[in-house]
């Protein structure tokens, strides 16, 4: 996983700004420990929440006020904006360097697997987030059919990290340049996609496959 490139393409973010020591430690100490990957996350990019337009995700500052939090049996990463889904890491996983991901719907369902790191699940969900403020994008979903989907995934190249289980589908990652990206959304029954890039000429290299495949949903 290489962040500072992810963010300089997709972010337009060259110097990310990150979390001190202190603030660090001082999660570490409330909760026992925490991965090496999710320390690294946070020193690297743990101060740029502007930058993150669609869930929420939590850093140190946020666990200053920990009741909600400290109830899980899971350490929370990310909430999605509505609150429908969260992802975090068991408890007990967190003395591990890079333990699994896992998400959960509601209170009663089961935490199911999103990644089997918490580096991949970083890449993949910074990767996800990065679709809501890349300056040229589809306005809207596409629904694509089979075909169309086999002719997108044949065309383009397949990132190497993946969501599973958020919201109920299996997220994966298309470009054909560093700045652009497809996200194909599989809800087991269809396939929904948004697709965008950060500058104009990416997003015409993006066109060439994208243009006319789907119906806008």
């Amino acid at each position: 996983m290489n962040l500072p490139e992810l963010f300089h393409d997709l972010y337009g973010v060259d110097r990310p700004r990150g979390c001190t020591e202190e603030e660090i430690a001082a999660v570490r100490e409330r909760f026992g420990a925490l991965p090496a990957a999710v320390e690294d996350f946070w020193r690297m990019a743990g101060h740029l929440r502007g930058q993150y337009n669609q869930d929420d995700w939590i850093f140190p500052e946020d666990v200053q006020k920990p009741e909600e939090l400290e109830k899980e049996d899971y350490f929370i990463l990310l909430v999605e904006n509505q609150g429908v889904c969260r992802a975090g890491i068991r408890r007990e996983d967190l003395i591990l360097p890079d333990p699994p991901v896992y998400t959960r719907m509601e209170d009663d369902d089961p935490w199911l697997l999103c990644a089997p790191t918490v580096s991949g699940f970083l890449e993949a969900a910074l990767t996800y987030e990065a679709i809501w403020g890349l300056k040229y994008s589809a306005e809207e979903y596409v629904w694509l059919t089979g075909g169309e989907a086999a002719v997108l995934r044949e065309n383009l190249e397949k990132r190497p990290c993946a969501l599973n289980h958020w919201m109920d589908l299996a997220i994966t990652f298309y470009s054909n340049r560093p700045d652009n990206l497809v996200v194909v959304m599989d809800a087991g029954d269809h396939c929904e996609a948004l697709y965008g890039a950060a500058t104009q000429e990416s997003y015409a290299a993006l066109l060439e496959v994208m243009e006319g495949l789907g119906e806008p949903l």
